[in-house]
């Protein structure tokens, strides 16, 4: 073939939407593309997908082409994210993945088949070896739909669809976001690049390396924002699954400049979702051994399942694991959170937490029924002084179940004097194939 006519081919290939999706995504001149000229039919693939930096850190991309065909999904497309795939597992550095398809080649019959669950088991043997992220850009239903929330995180514009029924039920992104499917929601396909690459430099490259550390920065210390606000370097806090269970927050921030999980539990019982989102987000900073923080404030759970899936996971992680107890800790919450079921390198708390195996008023009744004489009304009072006096964290410090109190002004330099100490941390496991919980 005649250069014009590659040349042609390329120019053809440069002006669909995927391709400027991935230059838009990618640092300015670095993107590569892999099998370009890769054929479906009489066009080419549905797909573009090749490398480059974002930020300077390498990452492998796909993006489907709404341009060709719909993007539907093809035995040829399926060849190329095998090859993208394959490389980075080789390699090890993040697949990004943007989708927009109308669904699928089903003239190509089981070989659609056979090359979608190929993708599928590569995806999922990549999963812990190296992050992926999806970001659904616009109609992503069936089986499509099932390959991008096999990733770590999903983002999602406001203007797409996402969801196992081809039908469209239940796949408008308020949906997802609710429903623990998304991370993040933007409100078009610029936004939902600016945050895929956001997202690039809180993530390490594979489960080999620590991700990027940055210049320390001070805290925002603004009055009113919450303890985390306060502690993480100013303007580095990336909220994740906002939509999806009210009693725990996951971030992931910087501390010093190295890259930390956050979670915070807010108070009152951890229900079922807020379990269930901590417990993810734990494995997933497990996973590639990003330190994990905890600001507990927890009187126990509403749901018995979910409850052992974030005691599990506490238990299981071996990365750099640091509980601040920040309020209460009660009973079955303190074990899981900031107890021996948590197995927490390092526990501090603040002057005013309480740790305690019940709630303040049966501990009261229990431990100490003389102070408890009092008329209905006053048991509360009463109850609060007994707590002050005999279930706070000095008390626990005092019996070695805390190793540091602080006020929150010294807990910043304690956290980082704990991460700099616990840089080397290396911890041999049982032999064994995963964990069924």
């Amino acid at each position: 073939m005649s250069i014009e006519k590659i040349n042609a081919a390329r120019e053809q290939i440069a002006s669909t939407s995927a391709y400027r999706t991935l230059t838009d995504f990618f640092d300015e001149g670095s993107f590569t593309e892999l099998d370009a000229f890769v054929k479906s039919g009489s066009g080419f693939a549905e797909v573009t997908a090749g490398f480059g930096t974002v930020e300077g850190l390498p990452v492998y991309a796909f993006a489907q082409n709404s341009d060709i065909c719909g993007g539907a999904l093809s035995a040829a497309q399926g060849k190329k994210l095998k090859k993208l795939y394959s490389l980075a597992l080789k390699t090890g550095a993040p697949v990004f993945g943007f989708y927009s398809s109308v669904g699928g080649r089903l003239t190509e019959g089981t070989d659609l088949l056979a090359g979608c669950g190929e993708v599928l088991r590569l995806a999922s043997k990549a999963s812990g070896a190296v992050p992926q992220v999806s970001v659904v850009l616009g109609d992503c239903l069936g089986t499509n739909a099932l390959g991008a929330v096999s990733a770590d995180f999903v983002i999602m514009s406001e203007k797409a669809q996402l969801s196992l029924d081809v039908t469209g039920k239940n796949a408008d992104p308020k949906y997802n976001f609710e429903h623990g499917n998304v991370a993040e929601l933007a409100e078009d396909t610029a936004q939902a690049i600016d945050k895929a690459r956001e997202l690039v430099l809180y993530l390490p490259s594979n489960n080999l390396v620590p991700a990027a550390e940055s210049e320390p920065e001070e805290p925002d210390g603004i009055g009113g924002k919450c303890i985390v606000s306060k502690l993480v370097d100013g303007g580095t806090k990336l909220r994740l699954f906002e939509g999806f269970g009210d009693n725990a927050r996951v971030r992931l921030a910087r501390l010093g400049g190295q890259v930390v999980g956050i979670v915070r539990t807010t108070g009152g019982k951890l229900d079922c979702k807020s379990a269930r989102k901590a417990a993810k987000f734990v494995r997933f900073c497990d996973a590639f051994s990003i330190p994990v923080i905890t600001f507990a404030d927890c009187e126990g759970f509403e749901c018995l399942s979910s409850a052992s899936k974030l005691t599990a996971a506490y238990a299981e992680a071996t990365t750099v694991k640091i509980s601040v107890v920040v309020g209460k800790a009660i009973g079955s919450a303190y074990i899981a959170l900031a107890g021996t079921g948590a197995n927490a390198d390092v526990v501090y708390a603040l002057p005013g937490a309480v740790i305690s195996p019940v709630n303040t008023e049966a501990a009261a009744f229990i431990m100490s029924p003389d102070s408890m004489n009092v008329p209905v009304p006053e048991q509360k009072a009463a109850a609060d002084r007994f707590a002050e006096e005999n279930l706070s964290a000095f008390n626990a410090a005092q019996n070695g179940y805390v190793d540091g109190v602080f006020a929150e002004e010294e807990l910043r330099d304690a956290l980082l004097s704990a991460l700099d100490m616990l840089a080397g941390k290396r911890v041999p496991t049982v032999a064994k194939k995963h964990s069924t919980i």
